[in-house]
């Protein structure tokens, strides 16, 4: 019960303090590690693709090794302080607080009290298409899109890998909150590798081959629990859970990831809207499948339909995870 009740001290600290501007975030650690990577092994192979494979290597590698050593050492001081550096590491690897932020942002952009200018500005801190030219129900869908998909990135599958590293406790004699921290942080820098160096330009096509493929894996099944979790939230939110179960089983593989459709396709279907569809990236047009039907076009409020989703989503997701958890404890 100890274990559970400091995963979830990790969901209330996010969900109250989000991520501290003056906290440097571990995050941009890894960040800064990767583009550290890059030069070292570009520098090293001309092989790209064993470049890239070294690249993910000493980024999973020292991120375990920093964050081991960091709760030794503040184990060795006092295991109070100990399980309380855990907490608060597992607690900046989720990011609910700051995905609905961005997202009410953009919302109170798109209300009276704001301009289609302002609404773009802030569209544009949370995705990466072009949004100079996107009208206010371009923004709109451009804001669902994107909190739909990181739902599992930001916050569903970092607690996924942090409660599924915690099984492996008594096999490496480590405290269970010690591997859960492990197991988030080990997934948020296969996710931040991808989102640095996963491209398929020419660039990155052959250098991030590895990490793109490892974040494939990684996200397997938290995205496809997280897209079963948005059908059982519009259940409870008296949304269009019918419709979100027929266009998740429908289109939730009409992606160019194999992941990111799932929690997209149950949105789009539970709010009746098309998602999706040709976007603008560096003044290229890129043609994009579309998710669901789209009765109509999208408004201002389906932005906070979109965000209650996330969150009754995710805590489903977090109530099936502690349901594992007890059953094999």
């Amino acid at each position: 019960m100890t274990y559970l009740l400091q995963v979830l001290s990790a969901v209330v600290l996010d969900l109250l303090l989000g991520d501290p501007a003056w906290l440097p975030h571990p995050v941009r650690c890894i960040g800064r590690l990767c583009l550290w990577s890059e030069k070292l092994t570009r520098f090293l192979f001309s092989n790209l693709y064993l470049a890239g494979l070294v690249t993910v290597f000493i980024v999973l590698t020292t991120t375990a090794a920093g964050v081991l050593l960091l709760l030794q050492a503040a184990n060795a001081i006092s295991p109070f302080l100990g399980a309380v550096l855990a907490v608060i590491l597992l607690y900046t690897t989720i990011a609910t607080r700051d995905l609905l932020r961005h997202s009410n942002a953009v919302y109170v952009q798109l209300g009276p009290n704001g301009t289609l200018l302002k609404a773009r500005q802030a569209i544009a801190m949370i995705v990466g298409r072009d949004t100079r030219d996107l009208s206010p129900a371009g923004v709109t869908r451009a804001c669902i899109e994107t909190v739909a998909e990181n739902m599992v990135d930001g916050i569903t599958a970092p607690l996924f890998f942090a409660v599924i590293a915690s099984f492996a406790a008594p096999f490496v004699g480590l405290h269970p909150i010690c591997c859960s921290v492990l197991g988030a942080f080990l997934y948020k820098a296969v996710n931040t590798m991808d989102s640095m160096i996963g491209y398929k330009n020419e660039r990155y096509v052959n250098f991030g081959r590895a990490a793109a493929r490892l974040d494939d894996v990684v996200n397997f099944f938290p995205s496809r629990i997280s897209g079963l979790c948005v059908i059982l939230a519009a259940f409870f939110l008296k949304l269009d859970y019918r419709e979100a179960a027929r266009i998740f089983r429908r289109d939730r593989l009409n992606h160019s990831s194999p992941n990111a459709g799932h929690t997209e396709a149950a949105t789009a279907g539970a709010l009746g809207l098309r998602l999706g569809g040709p976007s603008s990236y560096f003044g290229k047009i890129v043609e994009k499948p579309y998710l669901g039907d789209g009765v109509r076009e999208p408004v201002p409020d389906d932005i906070k339909k979109t965000n209650h989703l996330v969150l009754v989503g995710t805590t489903i997701f977090l109530l099936v995870l502690i349901g594992l958890r007890l059953m094999v404890s």
